[in-house]
């Protein structure tokens, strides 16, 4: 961690409830006593109303310099209280719409989804508190570089309506921090498999004109073979996000994880937080199943011959440790005739991935262009044989 991508010197929040610590700090001007927040381009806190740059020290550090690992074996038995909870000056809304639950500030009030743009939002009360995330990637890429990549995607869309650009305005973009949970394990595998080896003999038959023929057919002679695998898994990551579809989020992945800071309320000040609602449990669960997945190809490579079957796989699990993260991402949602689209944009790394309508009818006159063009090259290619 390098010193720029630190925020200012801020007093620590206040213990509440024992760890508790606030989801959103507050963070006020020293020139003016307005709210300040996190920016991107400038790498502090900058005050909304004067646009006064925090005073920053690049010797201090957050308090905590040490992004953790959790032991997942311990944590699904029982995790301690105090690695729960946001404060108690925090409050959530679930969006009925899209069912994006946000964390905000007790005494903002929020109108609409910062996810669908819903104005659905119904108080929040957990049954259980959540676990709080304590590291983050910092929002690197500012709004201004934001919106010119949007234009730029937009303009790329092939078949896109003529107007798409009119109807989805970039004034709509906003930044949020999604959850996820990033996983280790060390994976030692036993595997067995029927190894088969192609060989070739030559088979003599009679063709239809009644002439002998020979042909080469192939055959596979089958081996037990057996071996082992090893491989560790460093931070696979499992998005827990409801208020941003999947599919985008896999395409803007991966969030590079070895760039993690310990969590500081600077880096939120000002942002949306979204609240996971996947637990520790499910996503966990569907993290081994993905590893166990990569483990069986892995085991897959290493048969010798020219094919397999029956591969059994028998997997040892250890060093299995957990992390509950926030990574930041730019997302626009936006309405075009019926139907809502999302386009989302990986605030560290800048790629974007995004839904489109299609503009049917310029796929028609593309299609009837194509026919055309066929058409005209057999009528020209006819013309040239009976010349």
């Amino acid at each position: 961690m390098t010193a720029d991508s630190v925020p200012p010197p801020i007093p620590a929040p206040p213990i509440l409830g024992g760890e508790e610590r606030q989801a959103r700090g507050k963070f006020h001007c020293a020139a003016c006593g307005a709210e300040t927040t996190w920016n991107p381009s400038a790498k502090t806190l900058v005050c909304d109303y004067c646009g006064t740059a925090a005073p920053q020290d690049p010797k201090t550090l957050v308090r905590d310099e040490t992004v953790r690992e959790h032991d997942l074996a311990e944590a699904l038995q029982r995790l301690p209280d105090s690695a729960r909870g946001w404060s108690p000056e925090s409050g959530s809304v679930r969006c009925q719409s899209c069912n994006a639950i946000s964390v905000f500030e007790a005494r903002e009030a929020a109108k609409r989804c910062d996810f669908c743009g819903s104005a659905a939002l119904v108080p929040y009360q957990e049954l259980q508190q959540s676990i709080r995330p304590e590291s983050l990637l910092p929002l690197r890429i500012d709004e201004t570089r934001i919106r010119e990549s949007i234009r730029k995607w937009y303009s790329g869309r092939w078949f896109a309506p003529s107007n798409l650009g009119q109807k989805a305005l970039t004034d709509t973009v906003h930044g949020v921090y999604l959850p996820y949970w990033t996983f280790d394990a060390r994976a030692e595998a036993d595997w067995t498999a029927l190894s088969g080896y192609h060989y070739y003999t030559t088979e003599t038959y009679t063709d239809a004109n009644g002439r002998t023929q020979t042909r080469q057919v192939r055959h596979t002679r089958w081996v037990p073979s057996s071996g082992s695998v090893s491989h560790f898994f460093d931070d696979e990551l499992v998005s827990a996000s409801k208020g941003v579809k999947a599919d985008l989020l896999r395409k803007i992945e991966p969030f590079p994880t070895a760039e993690l800071v310990p969590y500081h309320d600077g880096f939120l000040a000002g942002w949306t937080v979204e609240r996971y609602q996947i637990d520790l449990v499910g996503a966990a669960t569907a993290a081994r199943q993905g590893m166990a997945d990569q483990v069986r190809s892995m085991c897959a490579r290493e048969v010798p011959g020219d094919t397999h079957m029956n591969l059994q796989v028998s997997i040892a699990w250890s060093a299995q440790t957990f992390k509950h993260i926030l990574v930041p991402v730019w997302l626009l949602t936006y309405d075009y005739g019926r139907k809502s689209y999302q386009v989302v944009i990986n605030g560290y790394t800048g790629t974007i991935a995004g839904e489109r309508p299609y503009s049917f009818l310029k796929i028609f006159f593309a299609v009837l262009a194509v026919v055309v063009f066929m058409a005209l090259v057999a009528l020209y290619a006819e013309h040239q044989q009976l010349r």
